[in-house]
């Protein structure tokens, strides 16, 4: 389950009301075919506010529906990302099924990753590779001519709709994709995820992708591993310096989260490549502190892992690790065993310093509250006696980036 952003209670409209009735009715139904009768009931509703750009309407709801019907916050999050991210177009008597994607990159270096536009030659060239190797032979695609940070991909669903029909109208036209004028500034990290956007455009139930024409799952892992091979060296033109890993270009919301998840070990790898170099020590001179962090007092929404000298109290650096969707019911559901054990997040944390020659780690048992330094904004990190402070580096040191 994915959590809103806390805000003070609002009132919802009727508007906000019937999406919050018909979030309960779509996971009270009885039969697939009234859960789709109700699914079609929202859809409309939740194109009509999101063309309006009434995104309020839809926040509260959510907001509403989170501490009161989980399941039903689940199904409305799902439908108005599907709404946001996807849409019905027509050209020429025929109507098209149109869906925005993006593809991760991963990158990690000790100097800056680049963002911002992208030579016309090289929008050419990467998506040639996207439709070789990811997508369906009769898929229409624009791509958008910038390498997006994090900070400046659209953060509402009514901008990403908005975006999405731009991108969709541009993919059945051939029309190309205006560069962003002045892109938000990137906040610097050693290790973080950029992303390529692209809209594709197939006649209603024509397959999207490779691996739905061919009717094989495992082409989904073969299209991956062509696109790593085939993009990587324009990436790296693109990424100087980094260490890369791409991953599977998929809908908007998933290939988000998912880079999300994978760039957090490389953060922890990054922080202690730095370290090291920086300080002018070995991995075992460092040691690690890691604390949970939550709202409710309940529930940990993420791990802050703070960087120590051994037998010092000051924290150098900090990583934020932040729980997904099942990983945050994984954290909080003590005793439960699953067929297939699978690490939890704490687990590989653990692996992870250790891997990187990390030998001193200590976990605080108490949950912390999501504080943030009140001049700069800048989380807070649990130091080794569990106190809450500042992640900073010796004056002595070289100013290094941010880390997650």
């Amino acid at each position: 389950m994915r959590r809103p952003i806390k805000r003070a209670p609002r009132k919802l409209s009727a508007d906000g009301q019937r999406l919050t009735t018909l979030a309960k009715a779509i996971i009270q139904a009885s039969s697939r075919v009234e859960e789709r009768q109700w699914e079609g009931q929202m859809d409309s509703l939740l194109q009509r506010l999101l063309r309006t750009r009434h995104q309020e309407t839809l926040d509260i709801a959510l907001d509403q529906l989170f501490n009161e019907a989980p399941m039903a916050y689940d199904a409305l999050t799902d439908a108005a990302e599907a709404a946001s991210e996807s849409c019905l177009i027509e050209q020429n008597g025929v109507r098209y099924d149109a869906l925005l994607l993006a593809a991760p990159i991963l990158a990690w270096t000790r100097f800056a990753i680049a963002s911002g536009p992208i030579p016309a030659d090289m929008v050419a060239t990467l998506s040639a590779h996207l439709h070789a190797h990811i997508l369906a032979s009769d898929a229409r695609m624009a791509m958008a001519p910038m390498l997006f940070s994090i900070d400046q991909l659209p953060r509402t669903h009514s901008e990403i709709h908005l975006l999405t029909q731009q991108m969709a109208q541009a993919a059945l036209h051939g029309t190309p994709i205006k560069t962003v004028a002045q892109p938000a500034e990137t906040a610097p990290f050693l290790a973080d995820t950029r992303y390529l956007l692209a809209a594709i455009a197939v006649p209603v139930g024509e397959p999207l992708f490779r691996w739905q024409a061919t009717s094989n799952l495992a082409d989904r892992d073969e299209a991956l591993a062509q696109w790593n091979t085939q993009a990587m060296p324009n990436i790296a033109r693109l990424l100087p310096g980094c260490g890369i890993e791409l991953l599977l270009p998929e809908a908007y919301f998933v290939a988000c989260r998912e880079g999300d998840k994978q760039i957090r070990p490389a953060s922890i790898r990054a922080a202690v490549h730095y370290l090291i170099h920086t300080l002018g020590v070995e991995a075992p001179a460092l040691q690690a502190v890691i604390g949970g962090f939550g709202e409710d007092g309940e529930r940990v929404d993420e791990y802050r892992i703070g960087f120590a000298l051994v037998n010092q109290s000051d924290i150098l650096y900090g990583v934020i690790w932040p729980l997904y969707g099942d990983e945050e019911a994984e954290e909080n559901a003590f005793g439960m065993l699953e067929a297939e054990p699978r690490k939890s997040p704490l687990e590989e944390i653990h692996a992870l310093l250790e891997e990187s020659g990390i030998i001193r780690i200590k976990r605080h048992l108490e949950q912390f509250s999501m504080e943030s330094c009140d001049d700069c904004g800048a989380p807070l990190f649990a130091d080794p006696d569990g106190e809450l402070v500042h992640a900073e580096m010796p004056e002595e040191a070289v100013n290094p980036e941010h880390l997650h």
